[in-house]
C-alpha cells in the first residue's frame, strides 16, 4: 500500500484527494496546508509519493518540490493545480515533478497518475 502525502492549502481539496486515495487503496499518512509545513512532514514520514498545489501561502509548491527533492533526490511528487500555465508546469516538471494533474480531475486519472508513478 502506497503511503502518500497530500500538500494543498484548502483544505476541502486534501478530503477530497484523500477520500479518492483510500478508496482505491493508498494509505494517506500525511497532510499539509503549504509548502513549509510539507517539508516537515515529508522529512517526519518519509511517504512513497507526494501531491502537491503550487499556490500556496508561506512556500509555493514548486519551492517545497525543490527542498523535498534536495533531502531525497527520489522523492516522487506530482503537482496537482488548478493552474494549467506552461511555464508554471514546465517549471515544476524541469525541478523534478513525476507528473502534473490539473483541477478539476477525474477520480481515475489521479489514481492512474499516481500508480504509473509507483509502478
Amino acid at each position: 500500500m502506497a503511503r502518500v502525502l497530500i500538500v494543498d492549502d484548502a483544505a476541502f481539496m486534501r478530503m477530497a484527494i484523500k477520500k479518492v486515495l483510500v478508496k482505491n487503496g493508498f494509505d494517506v499518512v500525511a497532510e499539509a496546508e503549504n509548502g513549509l509545513v510539507s517539508i516537515e512532514k515529508y522529512k517526519e514520514f518519509s511517504p512513497d509519493i507526494v501531491t502537491m498545489d503550487i499556490t500556496m501561502p508561506e512556500m509555493t509548491g514548486i519551492d517545497a518540490l525543490k527542498n523535498i527533492r534536495q533531502l531525497d533526490p527520489n522523492a516522487k511528487v506530482v503537482m496537482v493545480s488548478a493552474m494549467g500555465q506552461e511555464s508554471l508546469v514546465r517549471e515544476a516538471i524541469l525541478s523534478g515533478a513525476k507528473s502534473f494533474i490539473v483541477k478539476p480531475y477525474k477520480e481515475e486519472h489521479i489514481i492512474q497518475t499516481l500508480n504509473s508513478i509507483l509502478a
